[in-house]
């Protein structure tokens, strides 16, 4: 029957989260030092997020970044899937300047709240795909 369709987002975090990690670790070098990194960039983005805000974290995230720019990496990703998330009324309009987007989201205080939770949810998977890589590679 034609029953309400629901998106799951929790779903669409931890894809994004495992995504995150998968691209920051193409390099075929990627050895525990590297994974254990990502997991020390990403435990800091977590904690910035909860203390400051979400325009914060991607403010904290463009300061991050070294030689593979893994920040902007990080960044970029979670911007894109704001862009996408929720399916029908995604997050942050197609306006490529990030910061402007995240001001007209700022306008939206349950748009904001929703947006500071998928953020939090989807990099805690990222942040758990990378210790997972980081003990797999140890043990390799």
């Amino acid at each position: 029957m034609g029953g309400p369709s629901f998106e799951n987002l929790d779903l669409a975090c931890a894809k994004a989260g495992k995504g995150i990690v998968d691209k920051l670790s193409e390099d075929s070098k990627a050895g525990p030092k590297l994974f254990k990194e990502i997991e020390n960039l990403i435990r800091d983005a977590i904690s910035v997020l909860e203390e400051q805000g979400v325009y914060a974290l991607f403010l904290f995230l463009k300061t991050k970044t070294q030689s593979k720019k893994p920040g902007d990496l990080v960044s970029r990703e979670l911007h894109i899937f704001l862009k996408n998330v929720p399916q029908k009324d995604p997050l942050l309009c197609d306006d490529n300047d990030l910061f402007d987007s995240l001001q007209k989201l700022a306008e939206d205080l349950d748009k904001l709240l929703l947006a500071s939770n998928l953020l939090r949810q989807t990099l805690i998977y990222a942040f758990y795909h990378a210790r997972l890589r980081t003990k797999e590679v140890a043990s390799s």
